[in-house]
């Protein structure tokens, strides 16, 4: 299933990852796949923004934040209301080389 094409703010810092695969198994929708020992993106659009790879990446190696392409939110716009996707509290952490990031520490969770 795609949600909306081009518009998720799912980032992989390939660097980063140590290759556990742990965001390929929580994925509802395969979005992340392991390739020669290392993540990867691989539908990028298939992405409803949940936050499951980032919560469960002991590397930080994903930034994600609900809300762009998150199911709820699609679905709550097409129902003609105005909806914030979730109530996810994103810390931010600041890294030298790609600048902020969220974390997707803490909070109630996504749709």
């Amino acid at each position: 299933m795609k949600y909306l094409s081009g518009v998720t703010t799912l980032r992989l810092f390939e660097d980063r990852c140590s290759g556990c695969g742990m965001c390929a198994v929580v994925c509802p929708h395969g979005v992340m796949a392991i390739e020669n020992g290392f993540a990867r993106i691989a539908d990028r659009d298939a992405c409803m923004e949940c936050s499951a790879c980032l919560r469960n990446c002991p590397e930080e190696a994903i930034s994600v934040q609900a809300g762009v392409g998150c199911a709820q939110a699609v679905i709550q716009s097409a129902l003609g209301r105005n909806s914030s996707c979730c109530d996810l509290e994103i810390h931010k952490t600041s890294d030298p080389e790609y600048g902020p990031t969220d974390t997707g520490k803490g909070g109630s969770g996504c749709c």
